[in-house]
């Protein structure tokens, strides 16, 4: 084991500089749960709430929701970042690991009924929603084969103290891990990181070679990430983070109704089954700030996960261009069509037909875009006036377009009817006739209560509410009238221990009927 710094990385310091760079802003007063989502919503810079719950918590949101701030992390500007990143992709890290002595992550452990999810400031984001979630949360879990460790990005659903939805349905590496594992009949351990800088989250979502992702991590930061061995199960996680949440994945299956849930691309997700996580542990630092990611809405563009999946698809896109033409200069996939659908290359022509292949090679590189523009290098990629003008004046559609379908397609694209696969490069973006007021096509929207000063005679439980019908999350606290929404997961458990409560297609809770 040896020491290491495990406060240079720390998001709390990455959230002080960016206060001190008029990059946040800092809300002093108490903040209701309910009403942190409508403060994240499209707001240009990232927030830091001194004092949210009743426990006066610490939580901070949208602190990647701009390509700026995502610059700043890697020390250069927005045109810069695709360089950087792959400069540093090419050149991993391994992990240094420290005792529990040294982790600030472990300064206090909760494990047994200790271990409570709902102590968490886990807030209600959509007005739609299923339940809160913990959407800031990187999963680290093990390849049963090589031991190296998996990183990715998976969002919970709160569903008890001590149970909570996982997000398992796209294709990923933890998603085969877990498969293999009940195909034995065994559960999976994972633990879910809180709490970490910008880079480790850059790291989670860029394609690279198989290896131990932990060096990945390490890549980003330029330096070995401290990492200490979980209390309750034989994961390594960054010994620098907010929160740990140790535990496993049951060899159950998909069988828990999880979301709906306000998108990436925009919209909602209905309801999915998906694996459940129990909790065997709670770690965090003593002075811990929890994260949340802003997901979806009209102001895609700025939030974290539009942000990072910019990430995603450009060092994709970078990867098939590298290979596919002499010199591509940029390229930039735009926040506001998710950070995928969307895609800019800039590139220096020295024969003819480079610039079909820089479109060939984005459509067939692991990159989402369902739309490629491809431009001279005196065009600034990350500049809508210029790309626009470009468009209008240097393209014909009869000669320069190529269109194709059959392609891999992203699931949640409600443009795709259900289909399984898609076309590169279509223009109607409008929503299909007699679907506006479907979910599917709903755009997510915070949750709004009014205040009240009533006496609280007409408050009522879980229960009651459900006897009249089936009732949404945020249904369920305005019949409470609680501004929180934890009392409400609890009820909901124990509704879920006397196997009375249900969940429709619509993802309403509804009671069982004998």
């Amino acid at each position: 084991m040896t020491a290491a710094d495990t406060e240079r990385f720390r998001l709390r310091r990455f959230v002080e500089r960016l206060v001190q760079l008029g990059e946040c802003e800092v809300h002093d007063r108490p903040t209701d749960l309910v009403d942190v989502a409508e403060v994240l919503e499209g707001n240009p810079r990232a927030v830091w709430f001194k004092a949210v719950g009743p426990e006066r918590a610490e939580l901070t949101g949208n602190v990647m929701g701009s390509r700026k701030r995502l610059a700043l992390a890697l020390d250069t500007d927005e045109a810069g970042l695709m360089p950087e990143l792959a400069k540093r992709l090419a050149r991993p890290v391994k992990p240094v690991k420290v005792e529990r002595e040294d982790a600030p992550v472990q300064q206090v452990i909760k494990t047994g009924e200790d271990a409570d999810l709902c102590m968490l400031p886990v807030h209600l984001q959509h007005a739609e929603d299923g339940a809160p979630y913990i959407s800031a949360g990187l999963d680290f879990a093990l390849f049963p084969d090589t031991g190296w460790t998996n990183v990715g990005c998976r969002r919970i659903m709160l569903r008890g103290p001590r149970t909570a939805g996982v997000d398992m349905i796209a294709p990923s590496d933890v998603r085969a891990i877990y498969l293999d594992a009940v195909a034995r009949g065994e559960k999976l351990p994972v633990s879910f990181a809180v709490g970490l800088y910008p880079t480790d989250f850059m790291a989670a979502v860029s394609g690279t070679p198989p290896m131990d992702e932990l060096d990945v991590l390490g890549a980003l930061r330029q330096a070995p990430v401290p990492v200490v061995k979980c209390v309750s199960n034989d994961i390594y996680v960054p010994a620098d983070a907010e929160y740990v949440l140790e535990g496993y994945l049951d060899n159950k299956g998909h069988v828990e109704p999880e979301g709906p849930f306000g998108e990436y691309v925009g919209y909602y997700g209905v309801v999915k089954r998906n694996p459940v996580f129990h909790v065997t542990a709670i770690t965090h630092r003593k002075d811990a700030l929890f994260q949340t990611v802003t997901i979806g809405g009209k102001s895609l563009g700025r939030t974290d996960t539009a942000q990072l999946t910019t990430v995603k698809t450009e060092t994709a896109a970078w990867a098939g261009l590298v290979t596919a033409v002499r010199e591509p200069v940029a390229v930039f996939a735009t926040p506001s069509s998710g950070g995928m659908y969307n895609v800019r290359v800039s590139l220096r022509q020295r024969v003819p037909g480079e610039a079909r292949n820089a479109i060939a090679a984005v459509f067939g590189s692991m990159a989402e875009a369902k739309q490629v523009f491809v431009f001279d290098d005196d065009i600034d990629v990350f500049n809508d006036e210029q790309c626009d003008w470009a468009l209008a004046t240097r393209f014909q559609a009869s000669r320069d377009m190529i269109m194709a379908d059959g392609f891999r397609v992203v699931p949640l694209d409600p443009s795709l009817g259900g289909q399984r696969v898609g076309a590169k490069v279509g223009f109607d973006c409008t929503i299909p006739f007699g679907k506006r007021q479907s979910l599917e096509w709903g755009i997510p929207t915070p949750p709004v209560m009014a205040r009240t000063n009533g006496n609280g005679a007409d408050k009522r439980g879980v229960a009651d509410v459900l006897e009249r019908g089936p009732a949404s999350f945020l249904d369920l606290m305005k019949a409470a009238g609680t501004r929180d929404g934890r009392e409400i997961v609890r009820e909901l458990d124990r509704l879920y221990a006397a196997g009375t409560l249900s969940r429709n297609e619509a993802g309403k809770y509804v009671l069982k009927r004998p």
